[in-house]
């Protein structure tokens, strides 16, 4: 909880009976002045609230905290809003005023209808169904309201299932990708369009409303981020923000969900290498994300920052400004700490390798190796493997450029053995441990004709549709361009 919801809480608490209250807000201040929970220590402190106690009082806490914040998050969220008028609705139903109940229900129903809220407005519609099949009331004299009030029902339900139809498709391809990554072959890529389509093709496309249509974008951008079509992927993320552009205010109500199209905008021209529509989308992201920041809640604000900080570190490695980029490190380094707890490692992860790139493009090799070790030294998951075999590439660089070539030998051993083990030696891989196999028996002052031997064959890979995943975290072509061309990085 920050500052205000603690104040609204203890404004909220005292309007309780005073011996509960006094005991609750007791056990809410122990609780929140303890860094790391201690139950041992919490008993400690209340000496005068039996363990018995303690434990009732505990989940009675918990229930006023969750309704203090509610009644903070109402004036700020519609659904909650609609959600509070239903309940009133239904509290007047039973005492037989329907009447009352049929008012409130078609006022809130313009709301749902107006916010895309499909769920709610259904059994907002389902309750009018009912009120106007069990009493006699006015709406009978009005022509055509019940026609309109079926169809209505109806309509809604077949959007609320062609949207579970597409948030299954959206979740479908992600955890394909999360399990197979990006395309690694012929077979691979015909197997991901099967799926892809034959599910797609179960789904109903015209007149897709507001969320049909963000998450048909969704599953595009996916589709296509597998398929390493980062031109297409592109396109898809832009219709998806655009989408949240043509109806402003629900930025407002799911800015998680703008945020995240504007992740995929980013991401999409990132792996393009697309440096000048990379500037222009991040200008227009880092005003919104500034505008915006002071206004969204907890969550919003770790999904904000966590793609503002990684928009803006990759913004300086496709300028080569990479000490400009260090300059964000520290900032970095202080959100990942505020949020560690609600962050997923792979987040993190991420993070420790760009900035270990950052020092490598500054021949801070110490410092890069520091960055390295965290995430070589972790046991983690597919994904994280993957990053994990970027890492041990960087490594050999790194190790190169510092001129330990005898320890670069038992390393190109371990790397290969790593690779081979997860079945990820791409072809961009075999080749980078062979360079280096080569480079660390020669004397140095042949390594520029390997290097450009190496070079040749790199630019060749770069074309290949499925190396492209090769490039993403680590342009190793990149590297011995300049390397070639005694070119030293900012």
């Amino acid at each position: 909880m920050n500052k205000a919801e603690k104040r609204n809480f203890k404004l909220y608490i005292k309007k309780m009976e005073e011996s509960t209250g006094q005991k609750l807000v007791q056990i809410f201040d122990a609780i929140a002045k303890t860094k790391n929970y201690d139950e041992k220590k919490i008993k400690e402190k209340l000496t005068d609230i039996s363990p018995a106690q303690l434990s009732n009082l505990k989940r009675h806490l918990y229930q006023q905290i969750l309704t203090s914040l509610r009644l903070l998050s109402i004036q700020k969220n519609i659904e909650i809003q609609v959600r509070e008028q239903m309940d009133f609705a239904r509290i007047l139903y039973g005492k037989g005023l329907f009447y009352q109940s049929l008012k409130i229900l078609e006022r809130v129903r313009v709301s749902a209808q107006e916010n895309h809220l499909d769920l709610l407005l259904l059994e907002i519609l389902e309750f009018l169904k009912l009120i106007e099949e069990r009493h006699i009331t006015r709406s009978r004299q009005q022509e055509g309201k019940m026609e309109t009030l079926e169809s209505d029902a109806l309509r809604r339900s077949e959007i609320i299932h062609n949207r579970c139809q597409l948030s299954n498709l959206k979740i479908s391809i992600h955890g394909f990708y999360i399990r197979y990554g990006h395309v690694k072959n012929d077979l691979n890529k015909k197997m991901v369009k099967e799926v892809f389509h034959e599910k797609l093709n179960k789904i109903d496309r015209s007149e897709l409303t507001f969320f049909e249509r963000v998450y048909l974008y969704q599953s595009w951008v996916w589709y296509y981020h597998m398929l390493l079509d980062f031109e297409q992927c592109f396109s898809y993320a832009k219709k998806w923000i655009d989408v949240f552009e043509e109806v402003p205010n629900l930025i407002d109500e799911d800015p998680d969900l703008y945020l995240r199209g504007y992740h995929y905008v980013l991401t999409s021209l990132y792996n393009q290498r697309d440096a000048e529509a990379f500037k222009l989308f991040f200008k227009k992201f880092a005003e919104f994300y500034h505008e915006n920041y002071k206004g969204f809640n907890y969550n919003s604000r770790m999904i904000a920052s966590l793609y503002f900080y990684s928009a803006e570190v990759n913004q300086h490695i496709l300028s080569q400004q990479f000490r400009a980029g260090l300059s964000v490190t520290p900032k970095i380094l202080v959100f990942l700490n505020k949020f560690a707890d609600s962050l997923d490692q792979h987040r993190i992860l991420i993070f420790y390798f760009k900035i270990a790139y950052l020092y490598f493009g500054v021949k801070d090799y110490e410092k890069c190796l520091d960055y390295l070790d965290k995430i070589l030294d972790l046991k983690v998951a597919h994904l994280r493997e993957d990053l994990q075999a970027y890492a041990r590439i960087l490594l050999l660089l790194t190790h190169y450029e510092l001129g330990n070539f005898l320890l670069m030998n038992s390393l190109i051993k371990s790397t290969h053995r790593f690779l081979s083990k997860l079945k990820e030696l791409t072809k961009v891989q075999k080749e980078t441990l062979s360079l280096f196999r080569t480079l660390v028996q020669l004397p140095q002052n042949e390594h520029p004709s390997e290097l450009a031997t190496f070079k040749a064959k790199m630019k060749i890979l770069k074309e290949d549709e499925f190396e492209k995943r090769s490039f993403i975290y680590l342009d190793v072509y990149q590297w011995v361009e300049g390397k070639l061309a005694g070119k030293k990085l900012n």
